[in-house]
């Protein structure tokens, strides 16, 4: 099967990959280690939604760390692209970036998780954020046009809503979640 067969679907073991970040090279599964994981797309760099997602999930820092979660994002533009990058979103927004940007240059995360476009238009590749399990097993995919932001509160309320399931090996239902992002009901 060639990599642009591959189809990823929840429930199934998030594929294992080694790539360049900001951070330096990562062994994906090895980086994740024992932790839930969000893995998020950017089509490009400097892009104003993906400059705001990058800021968005880097002010959630808390939240993920309460819900043990590790942030990855990935775009498909050079370390020396992710580097001016972050510069400019430190300068802009205040807040330097706490989690590495996957320098995907070859697109071949992007193919092992399904983010080429069907027209394969090589300058782009769709946004889709994938929530990941300690089992390593993917338990969420969403999609997105290329110009919509993603809503990580959102992202964040469903990693709870996982977890809360697993905890009680039930559905979570939406009175399990406080209204405050990232703050559960004490469940009784």
């Amino acid at each position: 099967m060639e990599i642009a067969d591959v189809v990823v679907r929840i429930g199934e073991i998030a594929p294992d990959f080694e790539q360049d970040t900001t951070n330096g090279s990562i062994r994906f599964h090895e980086w994740m280690g024992r932790s839930w994981c969000i893995l998020f797309s950017q089509p490009r760099d400097f892009t104003s939604a993906s400059t705001m997602e990058l800021s968005a999930a880097a002010r959630l820092r808390p939240q993920w760390l309460r819900f043990g979660v590790k942030v990855v994002a990935l775009s498909i533009d050079s370390p020396d692209g992710h580097a001016r990058w972050e510069k400019a979103i430190a300068e802009a927004e205040g807040l330097a970036l706490n989690f590495p940007v996957i320098a995907d240059t070859d697109r071949s995360v992007s193919a092992l998780y399904d983010m080429v476009p069907p027209d394969n238009d090589p300058s782009e590749i769709v946004r889709r954020v994938h929530v990941i399990d300690p089992d390593r097993r993917i338990r969420l995919m969403r999609t997105y046009p290329p110009a919509t932001a993603y809503n990580f509160e959102a992202i964040l309320r469903a990693v709870e809503g996982l977890q809360l399931a697993d905890a009680r090996l039930i559905d979570a239902k939406a009175s399990d979640f406080h209204p405050v992002v990232g703050i559960s009901t004490v469940l009784h």
